[in-house]
């Protein structure tokens, strides 16, 4: 029999935010190889380790391929049509009988790495009309959007680092070389530093940890985890001590810089040291040589977003590019232009904050979602607007967020709780259904997302590699069905005007038929390089163009593209000088670890991407990466020594993992990676359940918060590390935040 011919596909990875483009080739019907595209114009030809996964995760003997059903302790198929009627009539149950809010739904990391999620998954959502909405947003980013939305007018006016033109890059709490960029699409991103350094650039790291990028960086300096707020005010401090601010163009539209000025003139960097552990003279001649380049960045990722200040973090740092005259400009920090465009672009959702509040604690929403850390409680506490049902899509809390051991309990007593997942994880295991859409490579996909990020305007669309198979559903066809059955259970037709029954007869015919990338289409046409420029972009000009389009350099657009009523800046509002004076009179107090604590912090690996990717042998293999990282100077006070097995705990909870020296992290630091802990019952991960390792997220606390925003802060928190086989107990440091939660027990089915 003849050998069938290989053929070529090209396809962006989503499986992380630099978005690389891939050569794929098939033969026979499986993956025979996958490389870089080198036509590519933002990757050009780069990829990481990771790209071999989407061959491991497409064909993962463990990926659920049509819905499964839980009774009992036993999981079952059962047709689409089965469940998609029996969750509509559940979920329309509970909605009657306890409210709106009583559904509760988690959106997790690859939500937004699959655009079915975002173009349709309010089709679902919509008709719950429920508040209880929460996302892996307020353990990652709510700070860097907060700030956008107050500064800029819009939660989606990120600024990235034109790192391509750039000559000073100063860089706090964010590892590149690991993660390819966050919030910043910058594939090549070693390439890209070695550049900026043979044109005379430099690169400055701020880290607890001296990360694979602080391997790079022409400097690094260790600071000690949750400081960081100090360091950049102390920085603003200098830069309007010294006279050395020049916001250039940036003065015409920014207002209150004079304020800003007398707000951080407390902040002197003596202060700054006394809590950062970098030296005064260090902090000022940062200052000094970041206002002496010709282009300079300041960028901070998740380090310093996910820690007590995280949202002053982002505010003092927009404060230092503005000041310096390097927002908006190339070689600073640029806003990218898509061609999807959702800042500018029909239904754009600019956000909203402190619309209402979570019903047990008061924590504040931003745009239509809850603080996460909140979820449990809101689970576990009776009253008007419990959560009663749970709906995760493409998400496993239990893993990524605080306190996943409490989050366990709570999920256990829930009513009814359903998943749109490929695996049954350590989240799913809860679930009445899981729902498997169809898998990447068997639907065509465009980043809508992460082109807002990206280090150069490109655009791609990629068609899917394989068939549909016979019975499956894209998730965009899920989220239609389910809410086509919720609007006919909610609002049924009798007694409802005419006009309106047809309405929404149309509009779930036209979601029906109006796949994504009908939507696209309508889109890029519409955007900014569609009819009315030379682009003239389509769908079609994509399709005929497999390793896309390169649309140019990041371009200054400011004010135009600002979203503010009065197309200004406004540098300080009411929240922002509350919480500078609040962090003024607790810099003076702020506890020190005692002589047995530690701070602990996370880390990523290049090939990892949160808790959804260590199922693939070929990504675990080989040396572990899931060890607690501690100083030998710590081990030695605590007579502990290296590959020991040590107990680590923090107020909410205990792990045993063993212990790696190594004099890359900073002395009072430990280092767990964030992802692991597999080792639940329940779970169907052959691969990542041989590895199990702990999860960072059973020491974190749900009651540490960014006060500001409500976003967890996962970085800086107290633990001890013991060899003792009884738990140490008592942390000064968060004594003030503990609080004894309800209990209740699980479901036995769980």
């Amino acid at each position: 029999m003849p050998a069938t011919r290989e053929q070529t596909h090209y396809r962006a990875c989503h499986l992380c935010e630099a978005i690389c483009g891939l050569e794929i080739k098939v033969r026979d019907g499986h993956v025979s190889s996958i490389r870089g595209d080198e036509a590519d114009p933002l990757s050009r030809g780069h990829i990481c380790p990771k790209a071999v996964a989407i061959q491991d995760l497409h064909e993962d003997p463990d990926r659920l391929r049509q819905p499964m059903k839980r009774t009992g302790d036993s999981w079952a198929p059962v047709s689409w049509k089965v469940a998609l009627d029996d969750i509509a009539d559940r979920l329309a149950a509970l909605h009657k009988a306890h409210g709106a809010n009583s559904i509760g739904a988690y959106l997790g990391n690859p939500s937004v790495h699959n655009w079915g999620n975002l173009t349709h998954s309010s089709a679902f959502l919509g008709p719950l009309k429920t508040r209880s909405r929460f996302s892996a947003t307020s353990v990652d980013q709510l700070p860097h959007q907060l700030v956008s939305y107050w500064l800029y007018g819009h939660q989606l006016m990120v600024a990235v680092p034109d790192i391509d033109r750039s000559h000073y890059l100063l860089m706090l709490g964010a590892n590149p070389l690991a993660s390819n960029g966050s919030l910043w699409t910058v594939p090549d991103v070693k390439k890209r530093i070695k550049a900026l350094q043979a044109r005379g650039g430099k690169l400055v790291v701020i880290d607890p940890r001296r990360t694979e990028t602080a391997e790079v960086a022409d400097a690094h300096h260790f600071i000690r985890p949750g400081a960081d707020a100090a360091l950049l005010l102390a920085l603003l401090n200098v830069l309007f001590a010294e006279g050395l601010t020049a916001p250039g163009r940036l003065a015409d539209f920014t207002t209150g810089l004079d304020e800003v000025a007398a707000a951080v003139a407390a902040f002197t960097p003596e202060r700054a040291a006394a809590v950062t552990g970098i030296d005064a003279d260090h902090i000022r001649q940062i200052a000094r040589d970041l206002a002496a380049a010709p282009a300079a960045a300041v960028y901070g990722r998740m380090g310093i977003s996910t820690q007590a200040q995280g949202t002053l973090c982002q505010w003092a740092l927009a404060m230092l590019n503005i000041v310096t005259g390097n927002l908006d400009r190339e070689g600073g920090m640029c806003f990218p232009q898509p061609a999807m465009d959702l800042v500018k672009g029909p239904g754009s959702k600019p956000g909203h904050f402190n619309a209402w509040r979570s019903r047990v604690r008061g924590l504040p929403e931003f745009g239509g979602e809850l603080p996460v850390s909140a979820l449990a409680e809101e689970i576990l506490t009776p009253g008007d607007g419990q959560i009663r049902a749970l709906i995760t899509i493409a998400g496993n809390p239990v893993l990524s967020t605080p306190n996943g051991r409490q989050l366990e309990q709570a999920l256990g007593q829930l009513d009814f709780m359903v998943s749109f997942d490929y695996y049954r994880n350590e989240t799913t295991r809860f679930a009445d259904y899981i729902l498997p859409p169809t898998s990447a490579l068997e639907h065509d996909h465009y980043d809508i997302i992460f082109h807002h990020f990206a280090v150069r305007n490109t655009a791609r669309y990629n068609p899917a590699i394989f068939p549909k198979p016979d019975g499956a559903m894209h998730d965009w066809e899920v989220f239609s069905a389910l809410g086509r059955r919720l609007r006919q259970r909610l609002q049924p037709d009798a007694g409802r005007p005419l006009m309106k029954r047809l309405g929404a007869r149309m509009k779930d015919a036209v979601m029906q038929r109006m796949a994504p990338h009908r939507l696209l289409d309508l889109a890029l046409r519409n955007g900014p390089y569609g009819k009315g420029s030379e682009h003239r972009l389509s769908l079609s000009a994509l399709k005929a163009a497999p390793h896309g389009v390169d649309l140019g350099p990041l371009q200054s657009t400011l004010p135009k593209r600002l979203f503010t009523r009065d197309k200004t800046i406004p540098c300080l509002n009411d929240d922002l000088r509350a919480e500078l004076q609040r962090y003024d009179a607790a810099l003076t107090a702020t506890p020190l670890p005692t002589a047995d604590e530690l701070w602990l912090i996370g880390r990523r690996h290049v090939r990892s991407n949160n808790s959804w990717m260590h199922n693939s042998q070929r990504l675990v293999k080989g040396k572990a990466r899931h060890q607690l990282m501690m100083h030998p100077a710590d081990l030695a006070a605590r007579d502990l020594t290296d590959g020991a097995e040590v107990r680590v705990q923090s107020r909410v909870g205990t792990v045993t993992v063993t212990v790696q020296a190594t004099d890359d992290i900073m002395r009072g630091v430990v280092s767990l990676p964030h992802g692991w802990g597999h080792a639940r019952p329940g779970v169907a991960l052959a691969v990542a359940g041989a590895l199990a390792g702990q999860s960072v997220n059973d020491l974190t606390d749900d009651r540490f918060l960014d006060a500001l925003s409500g976003n967890a802060a996962l970085n800086g928190v107290p633990v001890k590390v013991t060899a003792d086989v009884e738990a140490p107990v008592g942390f000064s440091t968060l004594d003030v935040l503990s609080s004894d939660g309800p209990e209740s027990p699980r479901r036995a089915s769980a």
